[in-house]
């Protein structure tokens, strides 16, 4: 997560403006049935690939997901990369959003379009929606069935780029996620994907010593971390970082959310409780996140009407 850079009066105009219900219509779990019957299969087993390879391929899919949909849409406008390097990836905002999980995509279209009849018929946004379930399933969450039918977009820009920071209180969590449709509790349910991967030491470093919600044994580790490794310290977001489960949630309960953004959730009473349900019951995590992430994957779906197309190859616009 990185900052907001625009008022939220108006971010809420532009992200409401990414709701297409026309276009979600579209949308259905056996869109490729008989356009690329396999594709399911064919991505599940490529992403696995590359998880075995590379435990940061599954924490960085996912992150891609969220960066993607809560920007342009859920278009692959995130992939794009444009010559003059105006485009999403090269803003500052999303530096932290790792080449394992470009690749990974990158891998997933590359066999899908190995099938005769798959080929260049299925969106590298469809992909990456796959992918991001594929990276959540494979780490031992949920296995939710995946919407489809979404169209590419053409453009990429880094000036598009508006992203909530890792330091925002739970006001600012919710005019922000509210933009993109999402209530209180959905916004607390799709955090929990925060229980895969880590974060860099500039996201969080300026709440050590200072901030009296964190930890006190836990903020002696994270000085040691960083400090030992200015440049390139990072810190787990969890203690299964690389296993999909409710523990995020626990840790929270014990002042050890390594985010500001993440560690309100329970230090705010008006969210405690969503907390401390999720902590308890992982299942009911597991059944709102789901919920939570097929509504994600909802924003701004674009069609062949609406200008989107199927890129034939996910860094560039046909």
């Amino acid at each position: 997560m990185v900052s907001l850079r625009l008022p939220f009066a108006v971010l809420a105009v532009l992200v409401a403006a990414l709701m297409t219900p026309s276009a979600v219509a579209q949308l259905r779990t056996d869109y490729y049935a008989k356009i690329c019957p396999k594709l399911e299969t064919i991505v599940r087993s490529s992403v696995k690939q590359s998880m075995a390879q590379s435990q940061i391929s599954g924490p960085a899919v996912l992150r891609l997901f969220f960066h993607d949909c809560a920007v342009r849409g859920c278009d692959a406008s995130i992939l794009i990369v444009n010559s003059n390097g105006d485009d999403e990836w090269r803003n500052s905002d999303n530096q932290s959003l790792k080449p394992e999980g470009f690749q990974t995509i990158m891998n997933a279209k590359a066999a899908v379009d190995s099938d005769p009849q798959c080929k260049y018929n299925v969106s590298c946004a469809d992909i990456l929606a796959l992918a991001a379930r594929e990276a959540v399933y494979q780490s031992g969450g949920p296995n939710y069935p995946v919407e489809l039918g979404r169209y590419d977009g053409r453009l990429s820009t880094r000036d598009s780029v508006v992203l909530p920071h890792s330091n925002f209180n739970l006001d600012q969590l919710n005019a922000y996620f509210s933009g993109l449709g999402f209530t209180q509790n959905e916004m607390i349910a799709l955090s929990g994907g925060h229980t895969l991967g880590a974060a860099d030491c500039p996201f969080f470093q300026y709440r050590i010593g200072t901030d009296t919600t964190m930890n006190s044994a836990f903020a002696d580790d994270l000085r040691k971390t960083c400090n030992s490794n200015p440049t390139n310290g990072f810190a787990f977001l969890d203690y299964s970082p690389v296993g999909f489960d409710n523990a995020y949630f626990r840790l929270l309960q014990g002042g050890r959310g390594l985010l500001g953004s993440d560690q309100v959730l329970y230090s705010d009473p008006r969210s405690r409780n969503t907390v401390n349900a999720y902590a308890a019951n992982q299942a009911a995590f597991f059944a709102d996140f789901m919920n939570a992430m097929t509504k994600l994957g909802r924003v701004g779906v674009k069609t062949a009407a609406t200008g989107g197309e199927i890129r034939r190859d996910c860094r560039f616009p046909n």
